[in-house]
């Protein structure tokens, strides 16, 4: 069988740069080399592209706190081909390689947005992961949360705070609807990075200013109550949820460092131990989500589970972490699908996917 060439697209113009790291030597690691050829495409920083050696591509690889991108003298982009689509070596033009399908490992803002994705059908490259209204949607908790409550999903109470209009917003009109504790975070951005719990006037005004850092609009959300339960779906159009897994965490909330870096920030108990109907309750609003949100491939829909036993969605992540502690692949290993099984899985959707809208016209003949 003619090995299938896979592109893996990682790092990234964004604070999840290094998680995006972590993720992409695992899904490198478990990828069947028999069945797929490798390419890997990193981008630094400040948004280059570069073709990178398996064997150096990543420097200080064991230590999450000091990974980083491994840049080389050979930057390159994609380009459409007749057939086949093609790496380019800027400097001399030179045809680096061949694309059947790309697996995007980018977190956060330039790669989980939308941005990528776009990119790679107009090129029509086929990608893993949701489209580009779905990764657009996912990444914006804002028109996420507007979304799925007009869908009837159970969301926390929330406002939103635009940059050019942050003096109109006042602390104790604002915590007089939502209460205290409350959080404030940015809407485009994850890992919880920018994200602070609040408590009093002087943490909001710290933790707005934190946000607006990292974002133009800033979310503020009650504070909900309750255990913090996750979800893996799997699928295109008939999308199939994981067992249901537990965070456990060991600080005041599920941190940046806590998720990524310390290994012993939070426990997870995979699976939660939840009765079967809460189980089942839990998979089919994790379904019921992917779709509103226009999802594909795959996701990871966290939740806050109450003492009465409501559910209420957090917020979605259209390509969730790979990392050797990340709860999207240990989800499907506990429900029957290895590492390796599943990342074969998600191309393969990612081709259906491609293949199906191959079909679709993109012409009109008037003359009809």
């Amino acid at each position: 069988m003619k090995k299938i060439n896979v592109g893996i697209l990682f790092g990234g113009r964004s604070t999840e740069h290094e998680v995006s790291l972590q993720s992409a030597k695992n899904i490198i690691d478990a990828i069947d080399k028999e069945k797929y050829n490798i390419t890997l495409i990193g981008i630094d920083k400040t948004g280059h592209w570069y073709l990178n050696d398996s064997s150096r591509f990543l420097l200080n690889s064991n230590d999450p706190k000091y990974i980083a991108l491994h840049t080389t003298d050979k930057d390159v982009v994609i380009v459409p081909g007749e057939e086949r689509q093609k790496l380019l070596c800027i400097s001399d033009r030179s045809i680096s390689g061949t694309i059947d399908v790309v697996f995007p490992v980018l977190h956060g803002p330039y790669g989980e947005d939308g941005t990528v994705q776009g990119l790679l059908k107009l090129a029509n490259i086929p990608f893993v992961g949701a489209g580009v209204l779905g990764s657009a949607v996912g990444m914006d908790k804002d028109v996420t949360k507007r979304l799925l409550r007009d869908a009837g999903i159970p969301i926390a109470k929330f406002l939103v705070c635009h940059k050019w209009d942050r003096d109109n917003f006042n602390f104790y009109e604002i915590s007089r609807q939502l209460g205290l504790p409350l959080f404030v975070k940015p809407a485009n951005a994850g890992s919880s990075v920018g994200v602070s719990k609040v408590k009093n006037e002087q943490q909001f005004i710290k933790a707005v200013q934190e946000a607006f850092e990292f974002d133009t609009k800033v979310l503020i959300e009650e504070f909900v109550e309750g255990r913090e339960v996750e979800c893996a779906v799997l699928g295109n159009e008939n999308p199939i949820a994981s067992s249901v897994g537990e965070i456990i965490a060991q600080q005041e909330f599920y941190s940046y460092e806590a998720k990524y870096i310390d290994e012993n920030g939070a426990i997870l108990e995979i699976p939660a131990k939840l009765p079967d109907d809460i189980v089942k309750m839990i998979q089919e609003l994790a379904v019921k989500t992917f779709k509103v949100l226009c999802c594909e491939g795959m996701a990871r829909v966290d939740f806050f589970l109450t003492k009465d036993n409501k559910a209420i969605v957090n917020e979605i992540n259209t390509i969730p972490g790979f990392t050797k502690i990340s709860m999207y692949p240990k989800l499907w290993e506990i429900s029957g699908i290895t590492y390796g099984e599943l990342i074969d899985k998600l191309i393969q959707l990612a081709l259906d996917r491609h293949a199906r809208e191959q079909h679709l016209k993109t012409s009109y003949d008037k003359t009809l």
